[in-house]
């Protein structure tokens, strides 16, 4: 029962930041999901509705890498991992979206992983 509460409340928390954050052909929203078990990201053109990058900690490119680190570093590697695969695509600054959750842990190593990857927030 507080399991579905808890998970309500992050998603009415997620709507309320969402009608305010949109992202855009120029700054797309870089979206974070976090989870028991790992991390998710996509940066998202919500103009067209369509996910342009993503990585996580269950890729298969990252899966070596990740082995043996904790849940904090793997979620640094992904922002890493994604910040280098939007620069290729040419996506220099983003919108960030924390997704309902609080900005701290994995979701601040995230952050600062993309931030080190050479993304713009």
């Amino acid at each position: 029962m507080a399991n579905n509460n808890r998970a309500e409340a992050r998603i009415r928390r997620h709507a309320r930041v969402r009608k305010n954050l949109a992202g855009t052909a120029d700054r797309p929203r870089l979206s974070i999901f976090r989870s028991l078990s790992g991390i998710y990201a996509q940066i998202i053109d919500d103009q067209q509705g369509a996910t342009l990058v993503s990585a996580s900690s269950v890729d298969k490119e990252l899966r070596d890498e990740l082995k043996g680190k904790n849940k904090s570093e793997q979620a640094k590697l992904v922002g890493e991992a994604v910040a280098k695969r939007a620069k290729s695509k040419g996506i220099e600054a983003v919108v960030f979206d924390r997704g309902g959750f609080r900005y701290t842990g994995r979701v601040k190593a995230l952050a600062d992983g993309a931030r080190a990857g050479g993304l713009q927030f």
